[in-house]
């Protein structure tokens, strides 16, 4: 590796390592302070206004220090601390009062979280809810979490606030690095900025989905110019596959899909699609370029077919090195559908709201992201053909609304690629371009006005100040709902009564002593799924097809249990239980109702939307009446464990 490639991977990794380092004791210092809660209190709305001013500032200072010549390894240990110490102060200090992240043990976030408390229980890949089965979900970002979990010595759901605000400031610093060695600090810092805010405002809900934004906005540049080789944009991508390829890039593109297929199927399969966009833009370019009247056709076709090859190998290379990566945590799932294991239910795509049947257009918002994202594309629609970085940044728009309509169109075949989660990305790469685009704005104005710099810089400071403060409102939602739900320790952050959930502690203990056994030993039956997210017993069924592994034959389990309801007798819902298919519970946990036990299960009803019904089962109390069980009544709920 030549000495440049070697520093450049050595600051990356320092600054993952500062930037960790910076929000770790970001969080520690938060969390020694008894705050009030976000929700009924603008004491920590305050105090974060006041960090990210102070962050903008340290940004502000080190693009100073950058123009007038100061050493770049300050420049870079400014930028990175102020990215990770804002993405630290954002995330962290609105939910200082609080154990849980963004919308706390609620939907989305209530899988996640019990993905990682799988990963914490235990480093093995397996399923975040069924037994005995390899995952579906990729399980990167959470089998690191469950390290990090191991060393903090917290259980899984107390670690996902501060494992997700890490690795998201963690990202924001090796942001602003691959930034700064691209563009040079002036640009790079603004840059990242806008990247880093716009990403929390858009993406932060989902931690994983954050950090790919964060680092995969830059990393497009890299990617674009792995597959045209050695060349500048004016020249056009060269043939050679062996001379004429940047192998450095072609190494960084492939870690960097690799990375994100550890970690987020479908933001894989847009940077995936997006290189094949790029390859095939490439080319047509070639293609077109190698024309000429006075030159013999056998050698134009020589020459279009010595790079039309190049880039052709380029791309397969860069797929080699990310499905290398990618296996890490894909082989146990493919290897079980390669042996035609049975698999049914799963219908994780079947899921439609508005804002998934609509094209997203940001730059049509009156709003500071719709004006910098209006800029992007106007400094992209101008500047594609003469800058690699607009040609990047466009062709990945481009892939981004090509998916979106792909997305759409599959929707007459009954499903969806889910494209209203691009979002982030599609705002973080038009905000880079629009900050680009900004840049070139300003040293027009520079030459008609004369030196208006420093209104120029107060203005865009001021801007970036206003679009961070706004943060905390845009997710008040979020951040209302981690302090509304209950905690695993049976508590809610405001200091309002709890709700059921805070008998789960007792249930839980109460389950230990009755079983004999840790809870990944014992297979529960519920509805209540956030008992599954607090705690690392398996699940017999999951919370809705659309989360479960399509190897757990979710529409089969959901029959099986409809037919043990029906059960009139403890001889006949042993039988049928000792008859299931698959490992069948040892403890059921039910809400008590007046016709007896019952479970709130789930049915995909796609294209409806909301995709999922509701409905009730309910178990005869006189099916447990009987030595082989044991029934225990807690608060509302009733515990059943098979002896």
């Amino acid at each position: 590796m030549p000495v440049r490639h070697a520093r450049d991977v050595g600051e990356l990794i320092v600054g993952a390592v500062l930037g960790a380092l910076i929000a770790f004791v970001g969080l520690k210092v938060i969390g020694g302070v008894d705050w009030p809660a976000f929700n009924s209190s603008n004491v920590t709305r305050a105090l974060t206004t006041v960090g990210q001013v102070v962050a903008v500032a340290v940004l502000l200072l080190a693009v100073l220090l950058h123009r007038y010549g100061r050493p770049r390894w300050l420049v870079n240990l400014l930028s990175v601390g102020a990215t990770a110490g804002l993405a630290t102060i954002t995330l962290g200090m609105p939910l200082g009062a609080t154990r849980l992240y963004l919308f706390g043990l609620s939907v989305d976030q209530q899988f996640r979280t019990e993905y990682l408390t799988r990963m914490t229980s235990s480093p093995r890949l397996a399923d975040m809810t069924y037994i005995d089965l390899p995952p579906y979900y990729p399980a990167g970002w959470f089998w690191w979490g469950g390290r990090y979990a191991n060393i903090e010595g917290l259980p899984g759901w107390e670690a996902y606030k501060p494992w997700a605000i890490l690795t998201i400031a963690v990202a924001a610093a090796v942001g602003v690095l691959l930034w700064n060695r691209m563009v040079g600090a002036t640009r790079g810092i603004p840059i990242a900025l806008a990247v880093t805010v716009i990403t929390i405002m858009y993406a932060s809900p989902e931690p994983y989905a954050a950090v790919l934004v964060l680092i995969g906005t830059p990393m497009l540049i890299p990617l674009l110019h792995a597959l045209r080789g050695r060349s500048r944009a004016a020249d056009g991508p060269v043939g050679g596959f062996r001379s004429g390829t940047s192998w450095p890039a072609v190494v960084a593109a492939g870690a960097f899909i690799g990375l994100s297929a550890t970690f987020y199927t479908l933001y894989t399969g847009m940077f995936a699609l997006t290189a094949v966009i790029m390859a095939l833009y490439l080319i047509v370019v070639a293609w077109l370029r190698a024309s000429n009247k006075a030159v013999p056709d056998g050698e134009i076709a020589g020459q279009r077919r010595s790079v039309i090859l190049a880039i052709a190998g380029r791309l397969l290379s860069i797929g080699v090195i990310s499905g290398l990566i990618a296996l890490l945590v894909w082989a146990p799932y493919l290897w079980s559908r390669a042996r035609s294991e049975p698999a049914s239910g799963g219908t994780a795509e079947h899921y439609l709201p508005e804002r998934g049947a609509i094209l997203p257009l940001p730059f049509f918002h009156f709003t500071l992201v719709g004006l910098i994202t209006l800029i992007g594309l106007i400094w992209i629609l101008l500047r594609f053909r003469e800058r690699t970085i607009a040609l990047a940044l466009g062709l990945t728009v481009v892939t981004i609304y090509l998916f979106c309509l792909l997305s759409m169109t599959l929707t007459a075949g009954g499903s969806t690629l889910l494209s209203f989660r691009l979002d982030p990305i599609l705002n973080a790469t038009l905000a880079a371009a629009g900050v680009l685009g900004v840049a070139e704005l300003s040293r027009w104005a520079v030459g008609r006005f004369g030196d208006v710099r420093f209104v120029i810089g107060a203005v865009a400071t001021v801007s970036a100040i206003a679009l961070a403060q706004g943060v905390p409102g845009f997710l008040s939602t979020e951040i209302t709902t981690a302090y509304t739900d209950t905690d695993g320790y049976g508590k809610r952050a405001d200091q309002r009564p709890p709700g059921a959930e805070s008998y789960y502690p007792q249930i839980h203990r109460l389950i230990r002593e009755q079983t004999g056994r840790p809870a990944d030993q014992n297979v529960v039956l519920t509805a209540d799924y956030g008992f599954l997210s607090i705690y690392p017993y398996w699940g017999f069924q999951g919370l809705t097809s659309h989360y479960a592994n399509p190897l757990a034959e979710f529409d089969k389990r959901a029959k099986t249990i409809e037919r043990w309801a029906d059960s009139a007798t403890p001889d006949e819902l042993v039988r049928k239980l000792d008859r299931s298919p698959w490992k069948p519970p040892n403890v059921f946990l039910f809400r008590y109702g007046a016709d007896g036990y019952t479970l709130r299960l789930a049915e995909d009803v796609y294209p409806n939307d909301p995709n999922v019904k509701r409905y009730t089962v309910t178990f005869d109390p006189a099916a447990f009446s009987d030595p082989r069980f044991r029934v225990t009544e807690v608060g509302p709920f009733v515990v059943v464990v098979r002896r």
